[in-house]
């Protein structure tokens, strides 16, 4: 039996993958572009896992992200179209960033407080504002460099 999958985005970067969930239109892949990009201009490994629907499973205690295959290194550049990526088959998931309304993100969170739980794991959690990459990109990035994981 395939895994289940979720409306989501995922990318490593590094070895960090994060998985970045919002509703259809809040700008999950044209963050994970921007991202990827951002850390490629760093020097750091950054390629996509899955873009649209990410697999997910419990092994050994990690959330692994896969692409289901009729999508593998395939992402949506929205203006755009569909448009081949660079990508790997599966990435540990450390960081879930949500994109929410702004309003609702927390103005001085405790990096790594907050976590949320799929496939039975805790993840790492963080509510980034949706539809606005220029704002979302840095916090993510210093969210990554805060949890030490890059």
């Amino acid at each position: 039996m395939s895994p289940p999958t979720v409306h989501a985005t995922a990318v490593v970067i590094g070895e960090i993958g994060v998985l970045i969930r919002g509703a259809s239109g809040t700008g999950k892949s044209s963050l994970a572009f921007a991202l990827v990009e951002a850390a490629r201009q760093s020097g750091l490994h950054a390629a996509f896992v899955a873009d649209d629907r990410v697999a997910l499973s419990h092994v050994n205690g990690r959330l692994i992200a896969r692409c289901p295959e009729t999508i593998a290194g395939l992402a949506e550049r929205r203006g755009r179209g569909i448009e081949g990526v660079d990508h790997v088959p599966a990435a540990v998931i450390r960081l879930i960033a949500d994109l929410v309304d702004a309003d609702a993100v927390v103005r001085l969170p405790e990096i790594g407080e907050e976590k949320a739980e799929l496939e039975g794991v805790m993840v790492p959690r963080q509510a980034i504002p949706a539809r606005q990459t220029s704002v979302s990109l840095p916090l993510l990035r210093a969210a990554l460099m805060e949890m030490n994981k890059i």
